[in-house]
């Protein structure tokens, strides 16, 4: 039996604070009646941007590469989910891509962190995969700002990466929609 190193369950609870701080980040950019914070959203998009990132660059790679070459069965629906999520961050933040995020975040966050979710996988990794992992994610980059952009490229982009992911721009109730574009 192999002996557990210093960052057993340390990954899953790293990847769970960082859900905890951007829903913060979220909440914080759509808190005031009629305006977007542009400081705590812009916060929010790098953040999640750098979180799918690790995700998929060293997570989802690492599992599979320890399950033999076989992906973990829910990475086909996370990736949608981030391709869906990454390309909401891309327009300018109204209500309506603020709602979607949160519904799309609410699903996504409950399959990584459930008790047989991909962040519980990382514990049964190797010691030395696990730690390899570990610094990896620590050593993860911020990604660099990019500018929004509302063209109808985008927008079409954004439609088909919700379709494919199964979901929608979410509804906003009159009162919500008053932020200017």
């Amino acid at each position: 039996m192999q002996e557990h190193v210093h960052v057993s369950g340390v990954i899953a609870d790293f990847l769970a604070a960082d859900h905890r701080r951007l829903d913060g980040l979220l909440q914080a950019a759509g808190a005031h009646p009629g305006r977007i914070d542009s400081e705590a959203y812009d916060q929010f998009r790098a953040g999640l941007l750098r979180h799918i990132g690790m995700e998929e660059k060293l997570l989802l790679p690492a599992l599979q590469q320890w399950r033999g070459g076989d992906p973990v069965p829910v990475a086909a629906k996370l990736r949608l989910d981030h391709g869906a999520l990454a390309t909401l961050l891309m327009p300018t933040p109204t209500r309506q891509i603020l709602a979607t995020i949160r519904r799309i975040l609410s699903d996504h966050n409950a399959v990584e962190e459930a008790p047989d979710g991909i962040y519980a996988l990382c514990d049964q990794l190797p010691d030395t995969e696990r730690t390899r992992l570990w610094d990896a994610l620590q050593a993860a980059p911020m990604v660099s700002d990019m500018r929004h952009s509302d063209s109808p490229a985008v927008m079409k982009t954004l439609t088909g990466a919700l379709d494919r992911a199964g979901y929608r721009l979410e509804t906003v109730a009159p009162s919500e929609k008053g932020e200017p574009r």
